[in-house]
């Protein structure tokens, strides 16, 4: 049995290097004008352990927005505050093997989101989030990550202002056919919320902090809701690449395009990368690089 806690400071900068080697094979999101200013070569990781036993190497000042990131934790957020009956009567729990802003999967599935970790599942929960209007949900709801988890999230406003500026015509068609089938409320404020709690911003120290509310048992988080969003998270959080890292890895991880990477080892602690040259799935190529020689040097796979 290894675990987290086995990791030396020597190993650990020794994979980093092996990781960032990889980070040529991919490429920064031209999402937005302001993501693409990020340099491919940027590597931060930072480990939280149960024990309290932490370890941060690379960038770790860099700021970064958490983009798709942040799905889990709305996820989370809901599932805390309405319950799962509700919230999964809302968005399904079903793996898509089309891309994460595809009209056409939603289409075939008649207006029903797939899951809470791609584009479709994620717009109708920000339409749900509790709040006047998209500023207030974003505040409450940054406001509740921060007190909950001791992290220091903000809105990225100059990110907000370039993907408003940038709006995805993709993201619009998925929120008009949601607006036709019923599932949203209120179209603009949901993209609006969408687009704000994407934008918000932190390190990749805060980022394993968050980790932690979904890898530890917390008296302020019910386990089952935990375990709801672990299990999203392995089977739907790399987008159409989750039954290959399930495989290869087998922890539970959210990526971003910002390229924010998180994994889960529940029990024992999150590990966060930031590396924001992205595969053609759009997940971190370093990010995973360095998760998937730590899980399979410290056996960390959840299937033993």
């Amino acid at each position: 049995m290894k675990g987290l806690t086995a990791i030396t400071t020597m190993e650990l900068s020794a994979w980093v290097q092996q990781a960032k080697s990889q980070a040529d094979s991919g490429r920064v999101a031209d999402r937005t004008p302001r993501l693409n200013m990020a340099n491919p070569d940027w590597f931060a990781v930072s480990i939280c352990c149960v024990t309290g036993q932490t370890y941060s190497l690379g960038d770790i000042s860099c700021v970064f927005p958490l983009m798709s990131v942040i799905k889990a934790f709305s996820l989370l957020y809901l599932l805390e505050h309405f319950g799962a009956e509700k919230v999964l009567r809302w968005v399904g729990v079903e793996p898509s093997d089309a891309p994460f802003n595809s009209l056409d999967q939603l289409m075939s599935d008649r207006g029903y989101p797939r899951n809470p970790m791609i584009n479709s599942g994620a717009i109708t929960l920000a339409d749900k989030l509790p709040g006047e209007n998209a500023s207030d949900r974003t505040q409450r709801f940054c406001l509740w990550l921060n007190q909950l988890a001791g992290c220091q999230l903000k809105l990225d406003e100059l990110m907000l202002a370039s993907v408003r500026l940038t709006r995805s015509p993709g993201n619009q068609a998925i929120a008009n056919h949601l607006a036709q089938t019923g599932y949203l409320k209120n179209l603009d404020i949901a993209l609006d919320t969408y687009e704000q709690i994407c934008c918000l911003s932190g390190t990749v120290e805060d980022l394993a902090k968050l980790g932690q509310l979904l890898a530890c048992e917390n008296p302020l988080v019910a386990t089952k809701n935990r375990r709801i969003v672990n299990a999203v998270m392995l089977t739907c959080g790399l987008y159409e690449a989750s039954a290959e890292f399930a495989v290869k890895i087998g922890l539970p991880m959210k990526s971003g395009i910002g390229g924010g990477l998180l994994a889960i080892v529940p029990g024992e602690g999150a590990i966060a990368c930031y590396s924001p040259a992205l595969d053609k799935v759009g997940n971190p190529v370093a990010g995973l690089a360095f998760i998937e020689v730590l899980a399979q040097n410290l056996n960390l796979s959840i299937f033993g």
